[in-house]
């Protein structure tokens, strides 16, 4: 161990306490019932919520996370569910053929917006453009995506979103 290790150890800890901000406990309380609002795990949103600085108004689900039915378009009934009970917060989808955008927004009234998802042959501008068309006004830091492949967490990239979340841990956080 090389000399004054503990000291510098103590002192950078100290130093990065005295930078974080503490919070009020009604700021923290809020922030808990918004998580479970949105129906996030706690420990997800306040990441998020760090990152970007804003809260979270949006949600893109892909027909993966949604677990859509490949004959009636119907979402998985917990996912549904869930879905139905988020407070404050547009859903959206991007959802992969068979399914058609209109039919699944028709069908499950939970969704506010359907867009056909980017496709694998897709560059990232046009995934760029598919996501913010989907969107639309929206300011991105706002939104998350919630899927289940690597090439979902990427439109949040494309389209500079506030993050996203893979599908199993959005689902399984009690809400």
């Amino acid at each position: 161990m090389e000399k004054g290790r503990a000291w510098r150890r103590y002192a950078w800890t100290r130093a990065r306490s005295d930078l974080m901000p503490t919070l009020p406990i009604e700021v923290a309380r809020r922030r808990v019932r918004r998580a479970r609002e949105l129906g996030i795990d706690y420990k997800s949103y306040a990441g998020i919520r760090a990152a970007t600085g804003r809260d979270i108004i949006a949600l893109i689900f892909s027909s993966n996370a949604l677990r859509l039915a490949r004959e009636t378009a119907e979402i998985d009934q917990h996912r549904h569910e869930k879905i139905c009970k988020i407070i404050d917060v547009t859903s959206l989808a991007l959802v992969h053929p068979p399914h058609d955008p209109a039919t699944v927004t028709k069908i499950n009234a939970c969704l506010h917006r359907a867009g056909r998802a980017p496709g694998l042959s897709q560059t990232w501008a046009e995934t760029r453009a598919r996501v913010l068309d989907l969107k639309g006004t929206i300011p991105g830091d706002g939104v998350i995506v919630i899927g289940e492949t690597a090439l979902e967490r990427e439109w949040s990239e494309a389209g500079r979103l506030a993050g996203s979340l893979h599908a199993d841990t959005y689902f399984s956080a009690t809400s």
